[in-house]
């Protein structure tokens, strides 16, 4: 073979090379983790599902979800370095801010926080409002020291008489009709129903006035300022794996959440899903309009007011430093719904 054919043999062999290479799956894939706020759930599924059907292997993404749990300590992780994303909210990251701490959030999965307070069905409780006239609220410490404050100032009635420490454990609000308690929409009313064979009325404070995103995409100004391609690629992904476990085939992502957390059940499963998609959590305002994770100005900067207002936060407080609107509300994902 002439000198000729050699280099040009040689050249096919190394193009031919490359392309296998580039197309091999897991090739330079950029290595990230996610640390969630609680154990495994259909709460995270969208993450699960991107993780179950290829997507953030598909936009060049190694992910790894960090569970969360009653004795992680992933949002310690994220400050520290530990973890590159976390599942965050905007009362966090608007107190890192006040602290020096410069965390941000990218992308709200949640348009409106699943908290929700709980009454008897033949309680006379049919309003929000009428929540006012029961005698016990049985509420966690974080829930009396911001939303309950907001409550009382926004709503006649609410006094602090009412208030009574919430263990987690239904049993005390069960046994008293006079009472309410608080929980997630999606989990504690169907943990009661369960037990009792009656469902419990359900006010969901979002769609009352409280407005703070949930379920974010949280991360560091050192991330962004030096990877936010990374940023870019890993909010895309789980915005696809979000519209695709809501609206697709999620058999996979939920045998994965099983795995992480052998407690779930189907049944929990479908019922999250399904008051999910009842109440919008996910898509709702203006990720109805523009995409899930949307996060705009205006909404960040209501809620903040409202932290304000009940002196949760301070007022000269630059809470512009806890958000970034540049990476959302641009339609991903749009298409996949069904």
């Amino acid at each position: 073979m002439s000198n000729a054919l050699k280099n040009l043999a040689s050249a096919a062999a190394l193009a031919l090379g490359c392309t296998v290479a580039l197309a091999a799956p897991g090739y330079a894939l950029d290595k990230v983790s996610y640390g969630t706020n609680w154990l495994a759930q259909a709460e995270h599924g969208g993450f699960y599902q991107a993780v179950a059907d290829g997507t953030y292997t598909k936009l060049g993404l190694d992910v790894t979800i960090v569970q969360g749990g009653p004795n992680a300590a992933n949002s310690a992780l994220l400050i520290s370095g530990k973890i590159d994303f976390y599942m965050g909210g905007p009362q966090g990251e608007l107190s890192a801010v006040e602290q020096g701490i410069p965390l941000v959030d990218v992308a709200a999965i949640f348009q409106k926080d699943p908290q929700v307070l709980i009454a008897h069905p033949d309680a006379g409780v049919e309003t929000f409002e009428d929540l006012a006239k029961l005698k016990t609220l049985f509420l966690g410490k974080d829930g009396y020291l911001t939303y309950f404050e907001w409550m009382k100032a926004n709503y006649k009635g609410f006094k602090d008489e009412q208030y009574k420490p919430y263990n987690f454990n239904p049993g005390p609000f069960l046994a008293d009709k006079e009472s309410g308690q608080q929980g997630y929409l999606t989990s504690e009313p169907y943990e009661i129903q369960k037990q009792t064979g009656w469902e419990p009325k359900v006010f969901l404070l979002a769609d009352n006035g409280y407005s703070p995103y949930s379920t974010m995409i949280t991360t560091t100004q050192s991330m962004i300022d030096t990877k936010s391609d990374v940023v870019q690629r890993f909010i895309d992904a789980s915005i696809e794996g979000w519209y695709n476990y809501l609206y697709g085939d999620n058999t996979k992502a939920n045998e994965l959440i099983k795995k992480d957390n052998p407690e779930m059940t189907d049944g929990q499963i479908a019922y999250s899903i399904a008051k999910m998609k009842e109440y919008g959590i996910v898509e709702a305002g203006e990720a109805l309009d523009k995409g899930i994770g949307c996060i705009t100005d205006e909404h960040y900067k209501k809620f903040f007011a409202e932290m304000v207002g009940i002196k949760v936060l301070k007022a000269d407080t630059d809470y512009t430093k806890a958000y970034t609107t540049k990476y959302v509300c641009k339609g991903v994902g749009m298409a996949l719904k069904k």
